[in-house]
């Protein structure tokens, strides 16, 4: 009985390794999508996915997308989140509440550039939006 187990033990575990083997050797995998970062509120069933691009509508790799959500009885409760955007420029936001009385306005940057976007929950419970990248105005030193 002992060696029936031994030798079924040993018989998966060789299909287990042909299997690797056999999907290993399939000719040049395709370029894999990297996977879009995300952050979930918590708070709901809605979403939005934004891809950033810079002002010549190239992908803006690592800027950072934040919103500010105020909600509950008098917009007590609030809840700031922020998420990172990856090489192809995408991020998503998970998890935000339906019935906000205001929409969101959600803030890109990247270095200097900024750029901003509105989303209502309340409309369209899943997003996505083009968030482009602007130059910002250079302050004036102060002496």
């Amino acid at each position: 009985m002992l060696a029936m187990k031994k030798s079924l033990v040993r018989l998966a575990a060789c299909f287990i390794l042909l299997c690797t083997l056999a999907t290993a050797q399939t000719g040049a995998a395709p370029k894999q999508e990297q996977s879009v970062p995300s952050i979930d509120g918590g708070l709901g069933p809605c979403s939005v996915e934004f891809a950033v691009k810079n002002a010549d509508q190239t992908p803006a790799s690592d800027a950072k997308i934040h919103v500010h959500i105020a909600y509950g009885f008098l917009g007590v409760r609030r809840l700031d989140l922020e998420v990172t955007t990856n090489m192809d420029g995408k991020a998503r936001f998970d998890g935000l509440p339906s019935n906000l009385k205001k929409g969101l306005l959600f803030d890109a940057t990247k270095g200097n550039k900024e750029g901003t976007a509105f989303f209502d929950p309340g409309k369209a419970c899943k997003g996505q939006h083009t968030l482009v990248l602007a130059g910002t105005a250079q302050e004036p030193e102060q002496q």
